[in-house]
């Protein structure tokens, strides 16, 4: 795993991974709002969200500018800003923090566009491997169908156009996810992923995705405590 370790922290951190169109961002939204229903103390954090380089990367894109590592920096500068400002003190806090992606998709992603699989996890060696990753693993076909449903159109890099992989959208896009899924396979093991079928209904997921949590984290301890309160 190279220089990847875990934390010593009071916190903990979980990561949903998956496929566009997987339904991660759904399960791990679900598991957010039953922990803080439950009165937990709870942190959510997503991929590419940084405000410190999100006028970069769309004027990087807008422009068709960003090569394969230019692309992979952007990412990586945006991950260590939130990875600093949010995730990392918050575990120091004793949250339970909740990764929509974490450094896994940068794994899959670069290396799909030709970055060296090793450069890109040094770059990500200052952070702590999660607690908990729950891979929502889907066929590509069935995941590029519910994105293709929703969506009219599809953004050059999302689409993998970049890769000159064809001229076609939708197909670059179908060669696209099929790679990505093939990378995430090969981390499964070595990650000790907790792999969730996610083409069983919604609800069946956030039983799973629950038990998993709650047999692996000892949720009392993160008990919010009113002030106040005997």
């Amino acid at each position: 795993m190279g220089n990847l370790t875990k934390h010593n922290c009071k916190g903990r951190l979980i990561a949903v991974e998956g496929l566009d169109g997987s339904g991660k961002s759904t399960q791990i939204y679900l598991l957010k709002r039953w922990l803080e229903l439950e009165g937990y103390k709870v942190f959510f954090t997503e991929w590419n969200s940084s405000l410190l380089v999100k006028k970069a990367t769309k004027k990087g894109k807008k422009a068709r500018l960003l090569t394969p590592t230019t692309f992979s920096l952007i990412h990586c500068t945006d991950f260590a800003d939130r990875y600093e400002r949010q995730i990392w003190p918050l575990l120091c806090a004793g949250y339970i923090v909740l990764a929509d992606r974490y450094f896994f998709t940068a794994f899959a992603r670069d290396a799909v566009r030709g970055c060296d699989r090793q450069w890109v996890m040094n770059n990500y060696s200052f952070a702590t491997l999660p607690d908990i990753t729950f891979y929502f693993r889907l066929q590509p076909k069935i995941a590029i169908k519910r994105i293709l449903d929703g969506r009219p159109t599809l953004k050059y890099h999302e689409a993998g156009m970049d890769l000159n992989l064809a001229t076609d959208p939708y197909e670059s896009f179908g060669i696209f996810q099929g790679r990505i899924n093939d990378e995430y396979s090969k981390m499964a093991k070595r990650f000790k992923f907790q792999i969730i079928n996610a083409g069983r209904p919604a609800e069946e997921q956030q039983k799973l995705v629950r038990k998993v949590v709650s047999e692996q984290i000892d949720l009392p301890a993160f008990k919010l405590r009113v002030r106040g309160r005997l």
